[in-house]
Formats: structure tokens, C-alpha cells, sequence
């Protein structure tokens, strides 16, 4: 692994994993309804568990697409109804006070379990072994899924402490229900280049 493909590995995954998506929205919207601290599990099960799917899918998983490729089309099914019941708890969440003493931010495990109905986190990893690790062996998918925790320790911090700021902003009820329907129109968003690809 030479200094210049590392450092293209790293910009790849730096760029795809902090950009707007399922894992980063909901992040934000974690940080503003739990704050930073109890949303540090959530932050570790994206950060270790999307390099860990990145790893398996670069070992073996995309042949399964090959060899049965229904199991594609169940898997994006089971994606958007995921994302759409996500949608729907962020819109419907309670002001802090409530959430203090009732509601939950996602754990380490079900986040860890989200990346693998989250279609960018597809996406994603799909497209980092493509490029970054086309031979498919372990050397190469391990430093595609090591670059991917470095990456994911940057963009989940930054999302989580953006939405603990805005936080601030959003003091008064009305105004964090009206930020939480906006965080969750975004999320139904991040579908429409699932169910409607370009050039589809």
C-alpha cells in the first residue's frame, strides 16, 4: 500500500462518509435531541460497524448479489421500509425534556445492524472494494475498512457536534418539531436515488 493510494483511500472515505446520508442526519438529529454524550454509542456503531461491513462485503458478500440477485432487490426493500419507520421516530420525537427521561438514542449494536439496510452505506462500501481493492484480498480490504474508522471517527464526531449545537437553537418546542420533520424529510430523501437511479 503505497503513501499516494492511502491517501486517495483516505479522501474517498473522508468524502463519502461525511457527506449528507442516512447515518449523518440522524446523527445530527441525535446530537440535538440527546446531546453529545448519550449519542457516543450510536457514533462507535457507525464508526466500527461500517468498516467491519466493508470488510465482509470485500470478502465474500458481493458474490452473493451475483450468484442471487433477488436478494438485492429484498434487501433494498427492507432498506427504505427501515428508513421510512427512522423517518418517522425522528418526526415524532419528544422535546429534551421528555427525551431525557424516555427517549433513546440508537445503541451501539442497532446502529452497527442499521448499516446493513442503509443503501449509501451500500453504496459506499460497494464502491470503496470496487476501487480501492478490486483483488478482493484481505490485505487490501483491510486497509480500505481501516481507512473507513479514521474517516467515520471525523464525520460522526462533526455531525453529532453540529447537531449538539444547534441544540441551543432549538430551545423552544415548536422550533425542535419543526427541525426534527426537517431532519426527517431529508432522511426520506436520501431514497430517491435509491428508488428512482439515474439513468434508470
Amino acid at each position: 500500500m503505497t503513501v499516494d493510494l492511502l491517501a486517495a483511500i483516505f479522501g474517498f472515505a473522508l468524502v463519502t462518509a461525511g457527506t449528507p446520508g442516512p447515518n449523518n442526519l440522524m446523527l445530527m438529529a441525535s446530537g440535538a435531541n440527546f446531546g453529545f454524550r448519550r449519542t457516543v454509542p450510536h457514533m462507535l456503531g457507525i464508526g466500527l460497524g461500517f468498516p467491519i461491513m466493508v470488510f465482509l462485503v470485500g470478502v465474500g458478500v458481493m458474490q452473493v448479489f451475483d450468484l442471487w440477485p433477488l436478494s438485492y432487490t429484498i434487501l433494498k426493500a427492507l432498506s427504505v421500509g427501515y428508513l421510512l419507520y427512522l423517518a418517522w421516530k425522528i418526526a415524532n420525537a419528544a422535546p429534551p425534556e421528555a427525551t431525557e427521561a424516555t427517549g433513546r438514542p440508537l445503541t451501539f449494536l442497532q446502529a452497527a445492524a442499521f448499516q446493513w439496510v442503509n443503501p449509501k452505506a451500500w453504496s459506499m462500501a460497494l464502491s470503496a472494494v470496487t476501487l480501492y481493492a478490486a483483488s478482493r484480498d484481505i490485505p487490501a480490504v483491510l486497509w480500505v475498512a481501516g481507512t473507513y474508522v479514521a474517516a467515520s471517527l471525523i464525520s460522526t464526531t462533526s455531525w453529532t457536534v453540529l447537531g449538539q449545537q444547534l441544540r441551543r437553537l432549538l430551545k423552544r418546542p415548536g422550533t425542535l418539531q419543526k427541525f426534527n420533520l426537517a431532519m426527517a424529510a431529508l432522511l426520506v430523501a436520501t431514497l430517491i436515488p435509491v428508488l428512482w437511479p439515474a439513468g434508470g
